[in-house]
């Protein structure tokens, strides 16, 4: 027997990496897609009060956010200190309700329309007389379906 061996090929090719950018920008590019960024800046203080008896809503693409209270301190000087109402995005009037609710009935398919609910999370120091006028708004447009949102009261 010799000692020296027959040099054969090698036993495995190396892995090629030339796809691995390809995958990274389309993992990217998903992941770029999928994410749901936050639609609007609360300009507003909102200290919801407590509750003991909370329904957790099912379809939170079927909800409209109406935020009332007082404008946060980087907004009191073009707003004042009074209570407001937030719209999505912007401060808004109550006359502005109908055109947001608008917006939204389009943005939801026909058949889940009827099921659109209205949710007022207002600060638990503003007083009733611009709620009211909002849930007034709110029946005069159509949308009948309102609740509030409250944070869960702790155990006794």
């Amino acid at each position: 027997m010799s000692k020296f061996k027959k040099k054969r090929g090698a036993t495995s090719a190396a892995i090629s990496t030339a796809s691995l950018p390809d995958i990274i920008f389309m993992l990217l590019f998903f992941f770029m897609v999928v994410t749901v960024l936050r639609d609007s800046e609360l300009k507003i203080n909102v200290v919801t009060p407590h509750a003991t008896e909370l329904i957790k809503l099912e379809e939170k693409s079927l909800v409209n956010y109406i935020y009332i209270g007082k404008p946060k301190q980087k907004f009191q000087e073009i707003y004042g200190t009074s209570p407001r109402m937030q719209l999505g995005d912007k401060i808004a009037t109550v006359g502005e309700i109908p055109l947001f609710l608008e917006q939204h009935r389009i943005k939801v398919m026909e058949q889940k329309r009827p099921r659109i609910i209205t949710s007022l999370r207002v600060d638990g120091d503003v007083t009733m007389g611009i709620v009211q006028d909002v849930k007034t708004q709110l029946r005069k447009s159509g949308q009948f379906k309102v609740n509030y949102s409250a944070k869960q009261r702790a155990k006794d």
